[in-house]
């Protein structure tokens, strides 16, 4: 994953914000951006993951985009027609499809939605889960795997976010 732009869901950044690590995100090698509905979306959970969102923003480890682009918005909307996607996941698939930028997300239903827009666009789309955006720190020598394993246990014993696997190790 070289220096392409990395569109993120929701779901991907409140993983890092809840362990108030929004630096790995600023240290990734593909600059990290978020949509307006993104961005709403974490700031209606929690205040104090509202407060890193934007001390991220603040510092430059994540940029927020609107959607204003026509094509956005139609993909955006036909994504709506079909329901069941909430508004952060319709922005981040709308805009990684039209700007050729990677997906970042991990709700599986999301994923096999954006497959398919990208399918009917003609686009390749390279999708990123939670892990990935590890697996890349990792092999960019920006976090060791040691840690890496540390913040999964973290996620999983204090957030319920998990990922099956015994190690990072086994990923790389």
């Amino acid at each position: 994953m070289g220096s392409a732009i990395v569109v993120a869901d929701t779901s991907v950044i409140i993983n890092f914000l809840r362990i108030d690590r929004m630096d790995l995100i600023g240290a990734h090698p593909s600059p990290f951006i978020v949509t307006d509905h993104v961005s709403d979306e974490i700031a209606d959970s929690y205040p104090e993951q509202q407060a890193r969102f934007h001390a991220a923003l603040g510092v430059g480890h994540i940029t927020q985009h609107r959607i204003d682009d026509p094509t956005e918005v139609e993909i955006f909307l036909r994504l709506s027609a079909r329901g069941r996607l909430g508004a952060g996941e319709r922005s981040a698939i709308a805009v990684a499809l039209n700007r050729g930028c990677a997906l970042a997300i991990d709700d599986s239903r999301a994923i096999r939605r954006a497959i398919e827009e990208a399918g009917i666009a003609g686009n390749p789309l390279t999708v990123l889960r939670t892990q990935d955006v590890i697996v890349h720190l990792i092999r960019a020598k920006l976090l060791e795997i040691e840690a890496a394993d540390a913040i999964k246990e973290n996620w999983h014993l204090n957030h319920r976010f998990t990922i099956r696997v015994g190690s990072f190790a086994e990923l790389l």
